[in-house]
């Protein structure tokens, strides 16, 4: 019976596995169970992470995404630093309470003094307000330390599957694409100070139930405090795109993808779990779905409008074609729809993470 597991305080593996191949009312139940989890734990409220895409200048060449290096396809871009510093302006003054700066990975020290020079400034112009998230890729030990000094106290790299096998197939065998190094990188931001966040892509080509039990259970072992996680959506332009045909369908994918956000919401109550693009792609309301069962982050694009269909990482992203102002009012009402409600000007820290001291 289902309800045996819901409600224990371990999951074993095998029981991971049950839980992500429920259907029908066994999967109702393990959605209703979460839900209650979240709403006894971190509550009703939903916290904005204002999302700036500053580039899509990448160094890695990861075979599932659409900017890989290799890729020649698309334009390049970069913002400017008044660009940046304007749609954190407007973060601020629309009392989102906190940014996410995320771009393709680059590693350089003239990268590294970019963003330390961005993270004072934008700290300068919203005097403190705005909490910071990075999602910059793997570097130095001395750089996460720099940038955490300059103000940033979140950072998420996912690592798309803790399966070494199964990485090894999404990504290229050289330095650049290294398994080993990307979990130390999670090592060494936690031992920092971040708040540490990973994820992983669901429906993958020759991803099992088992690889996705054991994503999990990683995840609970590295003591993560927040999560962002979805459906894996091709990208014709990658070698991936080949193993299309013998993909799940997109809808089993957005349904498995709601499942990992609810058992890792039983599994850590106290986590914050995005409720991510990826979601929308397959189901217009798919972040909406994602909150009511588990999820309580939802990072509205900021990035200026112009370049949105340039940080493709993935085919079909939602809502390239709108400015940042256009999503104020629509994600107010989604949410609501959704029996939550938005945390204006909170930051919205990891309970987990607050909790540990």
């Amino acid at each position: 019976m289902i309800e045996d597991i819901l409600y224990k305080s371990e999951f074993s593996k095998a029981e991971i596995i049950q839980l992500l191949e429920t259907q029908g009312d066994e999967a109702k139940k393990l959605f209703e169970a979460s839900s209650k989890i979240k709403l006894n734990t971190v509550g009703r409220m939903t916290y904005f992470r204002g999302l700036i895409e500053f580039s899509n200048i990448c160094s890695k060449n990861c075979y599932y995404c659409g900017i890989r290096r290799s890729n020649a396809n698309f334009e390049r871009y970069e913002l400017s630093e008044a660009e940046v510093l304007k749609a954190a302006q407007f973060a601020d003054e629309n009392n989102y309470g906190s940014i996410v700066l995320q771009a393709g990975e680059i590693s350089s020290p003239h990268f590294t003094e970019h963003i330390e020079s961005l993270l004072k400034k934008i700290k300068a112009l919203s005097n403190g307000r705005l909490g910071i998230t990075l999602s910059l890729g793997e570097q130095s030990d001395e750089t996460y330390r720099r940038w955490f000094d300059a103000g940033a106290h979140r950072y998420l790299i996912r690592i798309e599957t803790s399966n070494r096998d199964l990485y090894s197939k999404l990504h290229p065998n050289d330095t650049k694409h290294s398994f080993d190094e990307r979990i130390g990188c999670l090592e060494s931001i936690k031992k920092i100070g971040y708040q540490v966040g990973t994820g992983v892509m669901i429906g993958l080509p020759s991803q099992t139930a088992e690889h996705l039990a054991d994503d999990l259970l990683f995840m609970k072992q590295l003591d993560i405090d927040m999560c962002g996680m979805g459906p894996y959506i091709e990208h014709e332009d990658t070698p991936l795109y080949q193993y299309k045909d013998s993909l799940m369908p997109l809808r089993e994918r957005f349904i498995l993808s709601l499942k990992m956000v609810a058992i890792l919401r039983l599994m850590m109550p106290n986590i914050n779990i995005a409720a991510t693009t990826a979601m929308q792609t397959i189901d217009p309301a798919g972040r909406e779905k994602a909150i009511k069962i588990g999820a309580n982050i939802i990072m509205p694009n900021i990035t200026p409008g112009m370049y949105r269909d340039e940080y493709s990482l993935y085919q079909n992203k939602p809502c390239t074609d709108e400015e940042p102002e256009d999503c104020v009012n629509c994600l107010e009402a989604r949410i609501k729809l959704a029996g939550s409600e938005i945390a204006y000007g909170k930051w919205g820290d990891s309970l987990h993470f607050v909790e540990k001291g």
